[in-house]
């Protein structure tokens, strides 16, 4: 039976492998958007892995490897047909390119192993759930299993309705204010972050489950300080200029709340 180290090796390497495969692919494309999709797509196969593997309770092992792979399919499908095959790159890579940035200069290599590592470290609340021999499912799971469900809807209600909102013809240059989106600035990544959260109150009863914790804290930090809202938004601003200002003056950057008065 394996331990818990042997488990994160092997899904390290797994995810390693897929990573440095779909970099490979990336070079023939032009197109480093790529990453995110081998991102979303890397967590459910450590789940899945966590899952046949791990010595745990059966039900639980195979409900958490069930949500995160509905997720990550789901994720990975959207980024692939919506941002990757038979599109330009992304504006957020394209600028990294442009600038000769260290990532770019290295042709993307390192940052495609690094996002496989984030998936690895992301990938602690399946392997936590999957080593809990507790013989049912708590309170806190089923809540968990509910939040993931709200969560999962509102992601991708928000990308179906920014999706629809691009193919306009009539909205070159303009922003996206309806649906979620007048609420938010960022809906899509607000219920991504509380898929995170709902992972880590899945594994929250089990020994060493408070670890998984961190999973939705670093999310957090990634989406306000890294790759997330402060690169959307400085495309945003290049692309779409005082449309996009006045938009970050009535609306707010995460939570969905009301709009303010301009």
């Amino acid at each position: 039976m394996p331990d818990w180290l042997s488990l994160l090796t092997g899904g390290a390497a797994l995810s390693a492998v897929l990573m440095t495969a779909l970099w490979w692919w990336h070079l023939r494309l032009g197109n480093a958007g790529v990453v995110d999709v081998g991102w979303s797509a890397a967590l459910p196969l450590l789940a899945v892995l966590y899952a046949a593997l791990g010595p745990g309770f059966g039900p639980r092992r195979w409900l958490m490897a069930a949500m995160v792979g509905l997720w990550g399919t789901r994720l990975a499908i959207y980024l692939l047909s919506g941002r990757v095959i038979g599109h330009a790159e992304d504006p957020r890579y394209a600028h990294l390119r442009a600038r000769s940035s260290p990532a770019a200069a290295l042709r993307f290599f390192p940052f495609f192993l690094a996002q496989g590592l984030l998936a690895v470290l992301l990938s602690v609340p399946a392997l936590v759930a999957a080593f809990d021999p507790e013989p049912r499912l708590g309170v806190l799971e089923i809540v968990a299993v509910v939040l993931w469900g709200v969560a999962v809807s509102g992601e991708a209600v928000a990308d179906a309705q920014l999706a629809r909102f691009k193919k306009r013809p009539d909205t070159r240059g303009r922003t996206c204010r309806e649906g979620l989106w007048r609420y938010s600035r960022h809906p899509n990544y607000f219920f991504e972050w509380l898929v995170w959260v709902a992972f880590a109150l899945y594994a929250l009863g089990s020994p060493w489950g408070a670890s998984a914790l961190a999973c939705p804290a670093l999310m957090l930090y990634l989406l306000f300080r890294v790759t997330g809202i402060p690169a959307t938004e400085a495309q945003a601003l290049r692309s779409r200029g005082d449309d996009y200002r006045r938009y970050q003056a009535t609306t707010s950057a995460f939570v969905p709340w009301f709009p303010r008065k301009a």
